[in-house]
């Protein structure tokens, strides 16, 4: 490959990534029709990317990312101190890794029980903000996956509501996968739902977290205001040990 070709061949690599976010945002912007695009926040989901592949999507404006392993985005981290980054969590919660959790990251968006919640608000360092949480709601009732039943949702909500250290900002779900919009939009709807009856209950909450790359506009119809975005994003993702 001559000079010429290598130089045009980086040049469209550093542009892909743009391309994919102003892609994303279009999807975004199309699916929120009445509502203000500003109103659904766009959470790029990096995990088992590296820094590099961050650095190029921050280079493009992107500043919201959410990680799933503690040791890889702690690894992230170190790596892109310099840029002016918000971390969430999005990754299933160990009791192990709950300290790291809380001095590390600004959301946590995977709360189904009491037990993580309690720890994550003792173990948040009394210098940094409230961490921002989301319970997670499992509204497919999939046993592979976690999440609060609908049952168990108001009183875990209470229970986290009320302590220190953190706040409560709404619910994250990840229903079943399916491509069918109805059935998309049906699991989300019963979020919605979920969510509404928390704000009748006395909550003052303002985010769903619900919505991935190929859910997005189902999730944004139903009230999401933030998706999270992976393989749109990033390409197809690698494979995690």
């Amino acid at each position: 490959m001559d000079n010429g070709l290598k130089s045009a061949q980086l040049e469209s690599d550093a542009a892909a990534p743009c391309a994919r976010l102003r892609a994303v945002q279009q999807r975004i912007a199309a699916a929120s029709a009445g509502r203000a695009t500003a109103a659904v926040a766009l959470l790029a989901a990096s995990k088992t990317f590296d820094a590099a592949a961050v650095r190029a999507l921050v280079a493009c404006g992107q500043h919201e990312f959410g990680e799933n392993y503690v040791q890889e985005a702690l690894d992230k981290q170190a790596q892109c101190r310099d840029l002016p980054l918000t971390w969430h969590f999005i990754g299933p919660l160990q009791s192990n890794k709950t300290r790291a959790i809380a001095e590390n990251f600004s959301w946590v968006h995977g709360i189904d029980r009491l037990k993580i919640a309690e720890r994550l608000s003792a173990q948040r360092p009394v210098g940094l903000p409230p961490l921002q949480v989301c319970i997670e709601l499992n509204v497919s009732h999939e046993s592979s996956k976690g999440g609060v039943t609908l049952a168990g949702l108001p009183a875990l909500a209470d229970a986290v509501a009320a302590l220190s250290g953190m706040q409560l900002r709404g619910l994250m779900a990840i229903p079943a996968p399916t491509t069918d919009l109805a059935i998309q939009r049906a699991a989300f709807r019963l979020v919605r739902q979920a969510f509404d009856g928390l704000v009748a209950r006395g909550h003052a909450l303002d985010t769903l977290s619900m919505g991935m790359s190929a859910d997005l506009e189902a999730a944004i119809l139903e009230g999401a205001t933030i998706v999270r975005i992976g393989t749109a994003l990033f390409g197809e993702r690698n494979k995690h040990a």
